[in-house]
């Protein structure tokens, strides 16, 4: 069976992160098992110079991985589809996407009125809404602070996947 995608999306500055890092803890503290897929629209280094790993990667490596007894890093030094990233997620409960606006999972929309931004998304493509300010929607809208209510609705949309 395959692993349940949801991607949390707005438009930078909305509070991506501190929804999805908050929601990542609860999701723990349910006896969940997390990944995460941050998508990053510039090109972030993940080596730090100086590095054997940097040094590799400036040799023309295709793919870097550091290793300990503790965690792995496997470094793409070239494009990556999504759906092959994904595929090779295993052993957890849940997947969390912060952005991919585009892809193909449940969306949970931002809108923060300090932002001045729109939603990413039209709220009828979207899982559910977290707002700080009133909207008209059919789909559940839930306060941006009410994490374990976005933990509830991801919670029982995996249940009722799995029935």
């Amino acid at each position: 069976m395959a692993i349940p995608i949801y991607s949390i999306v707005a438009y930078s500055g909305t509070g991506k992160t501190t929804v999805v890092t908050a929601l990542i803890s609860e999701l723990k503290r349910r006896g969940l098992r997390v990944a995460a897929i941050k998508h990053d629209a510039h090109d972030f280094e993940i080596d730090r110079e100086g590095k054997d790993s940097a040094r590799m990667t400036a040799a023309g490596a295709d793919v870097t991985v550091v290793a300990s007894g503790a965690k792995a890093a496997v470094i793409e030094n070239r494009p990556v589809d999504i759906g092959a990233l994904v595929g090779g997620i295993t052993d957890v409960d849940v997947v969390l996407t912060e952005g991919y606006k585009h892809g193909p999972w449940p969306k949970i929309a931002l809108l923060r009125e300090a932002s001045g931004k729109p939603l990413p998304v039209p709220a009828d493509e979207c899982l559910a809404v977290m707002s700080d300010i009133p909207i008209e929607t059919s789909r559940p809208l839930l306060r941006l602070d009410d994490i374990a209510g976005l933990a509830d609705l991801i919670t029982g949309d995996m249940a009722r996947k799995t029935d």
